[in-house]
């Protein structure tokens, strides 16, 4: 697994061309609800147009190289793991080497696993968002990038595994439906482990040459040593003019040349895209960064309402997402 973490970060948008080079398609929504109301209108439609027919019998086969299930819970395979920081660890996760996982831009999965049982001898389940940080073309297999807390149930029972037992998954479960040049300029907001939506989202504007969008990262951690993917993110900095990152921690060490302290209301102007209707913000962390940045979700995780240092310098709900 230390290999496979090396080479995930020296990777460039695109690691896994060689394992997948189709595109990925939306298959939760049918190609045509028409040719489907009647028996006399499909066959209508399979003498009037034997490639619509085609794309149908294109879209079933696709269907089946497609490991998730957004109905049903679907157990994967623990292939390995690797420590990323101190509290932080890469998980491997593998399937049938001919499908993808289906995973869409942007868009998370959930795990389940069993906690006990409740009072009527019931199994009882912990079950928790995750979002993937591989490429969502490559076949075979999916990494989860996750942050174990000593009293997290899920992250403990991530902790526990080893190679050979198995993850029930769900999804995929869309958050923002992103396409290229939906705005000109992309800001994110990161702190901890909220980096792997944005990575998602990075990573499909980076490898697609007709994707113009400008990304402005600001990303927040605890400690230099806490910086997740700090060595990938760096690279991809580097290869691509249109990515631009600002690291803050808040204890920063002697030779450390970013921010120091909490994302500020400074680092936001000098660091992000100007509120205007070419502009989305992109925000996700924990609790207490949400709600000083952007705001908290509101109670039945709708967006709510903006507030916080967003809200100050003058973002709208409609030029911020948050995840």
């Amino acid at each position: 697994m230390a290999a496979i973490l090396r080479r995930f970060a020296r990777a460039t948008p695109i690691p896994f061309t060689a394992q997948s080079n189709s595109s990925h398609t939306n298959l939760r929504l049918p190609f045509t609800a028409i040719a489907a109301i009647s028996g006399g209108v499909s066959l209508f439609y399979y003498h009037s147009s034997p490639n619509l027919v085609h794309s149908q019998q294109t879209e079933q086969e696709e269907s089946k190289n497609i490991a998730l299930n957004p109905d049903k819970w679907v157990e994967f395979k623990l292939q390995d793991t690797a420590r990323v920081s101190h509290n932080t660890q890469l998980f491997r996760f593998s399937f049938d080497p001919t499908q993808k996982l289906g995973l869409d831009i942007a868009s998370c999965i959930l795990t389940r696993a069993p906690l006990g049982q409740d009072a009527e001898g019931k199994p009882k389940f912990v079950i928790r968002p995750y979002t993937p940080i591989s490429d969502p073309e490559s076949k075979g297999y999916f990494d989860l990038l996750i942050k174990v807390y000593p009293e997290g149930k899920m992250s403990q029972h991530f902790a526990s595994l080893k190679p050979g037992d198995v993850v029930e998954v769900k999804g995929p479960i869309e958050k923002l439906r992103y396409t290229p040049n939906m705005k000109k300029h992309i800001g994110m907001i990161a702190g901890g482990t909220g980096i792997t939506p944005m990575l998602q989202v990075i990573e499909a504007i980076l490898k697609n040459p007709d994707d113009k969008t400008q990304i402005s990262l600001l990303y927040a951690n605890v400690s230099p040593d806490d910086i997740l993917l700090k060595q990938k993110l760096d690279i991809l900095a580097t290869s691509y003019p249109n990515l631009k990152i600002f690291y803050t921690v808040d204890n920063p060490t002697k030779n450390w040349r970013g921010g120091a302290g909490y994302i500020s209301k400074d680092m936001v102007v000098k660091g992000l895209p100007c509120p205007s209707d070419d502009t989305l913000i992109l925000v996700c962390g924990p609790p207490g960064m949400m709600k000083q940045i952007s705001g908290e979700k509101a109670k039945d995780w709708t967006q709510g309402e903006v507030s916080g240092i967003l809200k100050e310098v003058g973002y709208t709900e409609q030029m911020v997402y948050k995840f």
